[in-house]
């Protein structure tokens, strides 16, 4: 249910939304609209392929956000109080067309069972490979990758900027990192920090400046690398938007933070 490559540079890609698969058993009492898994972060692993390459660390789930979703906080507390937003395990998509009929909603035996099998095994990783690089470099730079529709009403008004970073207003990395993600060229793509997607569960809880762990999200429109309508990968945009990914990866990889972590 989770891939990892290990790399031995000082930056993690986490991935946790573009896989589509769910268990057989899970799958049976879900609706068809689920079996669409229509809010996949589609292609996102495929975006990143090249930070292998850079001797990135990757990690990509396999499994579809509906059966559980890694960027929400275990204990279900809302990520935007006030907003509508889905669930850690969801019952509707983002257009609220519901995942389950009314009898067969996740209970919390259910939910308790799905964040020990699926939820659990991928944060292990992302503190295993947090360690691992921390006890190299003594610090880290998680990368959490996604990407959604250009266009959810029921998340956001207009359309969606191409770049959407996120370092929960500047809680989740260093103020040097931060500017150092706004000067770079966005070559055309329009970008913002902090806008409607301040950083998911990912990125606020382990980024962590003080601990020497500084985490980014980075939200994707999927207008600037896909068919939105189809759900087919654009070569020419893709191939674009990767060379520009890859700047962002390379800077990543480079910079150094003022202070880092030293072995006892």
């Amino acid at each position: 249910m989770v891939t990892v490559h290990e790399g031995n540079s000082a930056v993690i890609i986490s991935v946790p939304h573009a896989g589509t698969e769910i268990p057989d058993d899970i799958r049976q009492s879900m609706t068809a609209v689920a079996g669409k898994v229509q809010d996949t972060d589609w292609y996102v692993d495929r975006l990143y392929k090249f930070a292998k390459q850079l001797d990135a660390t990757m990690i990509v789930a396999t499994l579809s956000r509906y059966v559980i979703d890694l960027n929400r906080d275990p204990q279900d507390n809302s990520l935007y109080p006030g907003q509508f937003t889905t669930s850690l395990c969801p019952v509707m998509t983002f257009n609220q067309e519901p995942l389950y009929a009314s009898e067969n909603v996740p209970s919390e035996e259910h939910i308790c069972q799905r964040r020990k099998q699926y939820w659990q095994p991928y944060h292990d990783q992302i503190t295993a490979q947090i360690s691992r690089i921390k006890s190299h470099y003594g610090y880290a730079v998680l990368l959490d990758a996604h990407s959604i529709a250009s266009r959810v009403p029921e998340l956001f008004n207009g359309q969606l900027c191409d770049l959407n970073f996120g370092t929960f207003n500047g809680q989740s990395c260093d103020a040097a990192l931060e500017t150092l993600v706004e000067a770079i060229d966005h070559g055309g793509y329009s970008a913002v920090l902090n806008g409607r997607f301040k950083g998911g569960f990912i990125t606020r809880h382990y980024g962590s400046p003080e601990q020497h762990i500084h985490a980014i999200q980075l939200e994707l429109s999927q207008a600037t690398y896909m068919n939105e309508e189809t759900k087919q990968w654009d070569h020419d945009k893709a191939t674009r938007l990767q060379q520009y990914l890859g700047v962002l990866c390379k800077q990543l990889i480079a910079w150094k933070p003022a202070t880092i972590a030293t072995n006892s």
